[in-house]
């Protein structure tokens, strides 16, 4: 099977997404939604996901929103590798982290929030970043304290193979970077994501390597 995916090459969703269909070794058609030119108001692609968002990702018979959704869909349907562990306490805990990150970080730093900081509550590009900085150094700080802990990290998030908890925290990571965040104080969360990216799954899937990047 063929899946489409209805992205942009600087969404960190959609990155996850790219991520997680490359570690499945899946087949996919990438279809470029412009964010910045407002290619997701349009009205066709209002009608596959109402919310104007990206990823959106169709099969044969679903269209699909939510990238976390979404990962958790091609993980039920394509078992290997498991982004997610058997043991459902192990899969809380790695839920968890892929939620911080999912739910805590990235909505509060998206493009339609930042646009509306400057282009409506008249905040200048310095408060802007000051926002997004300040969010990454909250959640970065609390994900660094509960890996540098917890005895289930290993080379990864949890244990030795990529899970949902990576497939997220790697575009973060490359977000934080784009906005010049100050990384130093968060050695576990730079050591994951190096590894990660040793990974042809994560270097695939890159925002510089996408068709649309500009």
């Amino acid at each position: 099977m063929t899946f489409e995916l209805y992205g942009y090459f600087r969404s960190s969703a959609a990155y996850r997404v790219r991520i997680a269909l490359n570690l499945k070794g899946l087949e996919y058609i990438q279809h470029s939604v412009h964010l910045r030119k407002g290619e997701q108001q349009n009205a066709l692609f209002r009608e596959m996901n109402p919310q104007g968002l990206v990823p959106v990702l169709k099969d044969e018979s679903n269209t699909l929103a939510q990238s976390v959704a979404i990962i958790e869909y091609l993980d039920s349907q394509y078992r290997e590798p498991s982004l997610l562990p058997l043991n459902e306490p192990n899969r809380a805990y790695v839920r968890s982290i892929a939620l911080a990150i999912a739910c805590d970080i990235h909505p509060l730093n998206n493009l339609r929030v930042l646009n509306y900081l400057q282009n409506d509550l008249q905040a200048s590009e310095t408060q802007v970043k000051d926002w997004y900085r300040h969010w990454i150094a909250t959640e970065f700080e609390a994900l660094e304290m509960k890996l540098r802990k917890d005895q289930r990290r290993g080379k990864f998030c949890y244990g030795n193979s990529p899970t949902v908890a990576d497939v997220c925290l790697v575009p973060q990571v490359a977000n934080a970077r784009r906005f010049d965040c100050d990384l130093t104080d968060y050695p576990v969360l730079v050591e994951i994501d190096a590894r990660c990216n040793e990974l042809e799954a994560f270097a695939r899937a890159k925002p510089e390597n996408q068709p649309d990047a500009d």
